[in-house]
């Protein structure tokens, strides 16, 4: 800085450029040392000053797919409104890749990038086919209700619902142990960019549309306790208060 301070009685520092008082004489404090700034004839300290350079803004860190795993509530990603992904890198399809194994592991139809705290607009779902007409997911229904093998959705939107609402138990990776009745339209349309940058539209009806609005909701913010009939979340009180308190008791202190 080419300025010196001289602290009394005996201590020599560099002296900041920002203070906490300028009273007269040249004398300042700071953090309760009083000091004397010799200053190059003709100038004061307020001449020299020089703003302190703005904060770097902060670069995203790489992301490690091998360290990716499901969180579960109350864990603050699952009520973030995940963002749009602007490019389709390797690293977005290393993580998509993590997730389709995320979630096959854990036995699920469609995991959201909420679920795994990334902030990505981003989810992938697998619905098999299935021969009984129960089940409610078939490749042989118009439209259809499952898929032909996982399946990634960037940047998805929701369209055109059918009117009607039909009430199904649904349960998530992320509430384990807690099933409720939500009540969704039965078929919707979905717009995404997949793997190759490519722009699609499909429409599904069933276990695949239910699974499409499921996820849509979590890159929302949106979780079933919120969707829930109020008798259901009435019967899940204990176990999502459960699942906050281990929250808490896992949290590092």
């Amino acid at each position: 800085m080419g300025t010196r301070a001289v602290a009394h009685p005996t201590r020599t520092h560099v002296a900041p450029f920002t203070v906490l008082q300028i009273p007269k004489r040249n004398r300042y404090f700071t953090k309760g040392v009083s000091f004397v700034v010799q200053l190059p004839p003709g100038q004061s300290l307020t001449s020299i000053a020089r703003p302190l350079p703005p904060d770097l803004p902060s670069l995203p860190m790489p992301v490690d797919p091998a360290s990716l795993s499901v969180v579960t509530y109350p864990h603050p990603a699952l009520r973030k409104r995940a963002k749009p992904i602007d490019k389709i890198t390797d690293e977005v399809r290393a993580v998509a890749k993590r997730m389709i194994e995320l979630m096959r592991q854990e036995e699920g139809i469609g995991l959201a990038a909420n679920q795994v705290a990334l902030p990505w607009r981003m989810f992938v779902a697998d619905v098999p086919h299935s021969d009984n007409a129960k089940d409610d997911r078939s490749l042989n229904t118009d439209p259809i209700s499952a898929t032909r093998g996982p399946v990634v959705f960037i940047n998805p939107v929701l369209s055109e619902p059918k009117r009607d609402l039909i009430p199904v138990d649904e349960g998530c990776l992320s509430l384990p142990d807690i099933r409720g009745e939500v009540r969704r339209p039965s078929e919707i349309t979905i717009t995404y960019t997949d793997l190759e940058g490519e722009r699609t539209t499909l429409r599904a009806g069933g276990l695949l549309a239910r699974c499409w609005q499921h996820e849509v909701d979590h890159l929302d913010g949106a979780l079933i306790i919120d969707r829930m009939v109020p008798i259901d979340r009435m019967k899940n009180r204990a176990a999502i208060k459960d699942l906050e308190e281990q929250f808490e008791s896992e949290k590092p202190l």
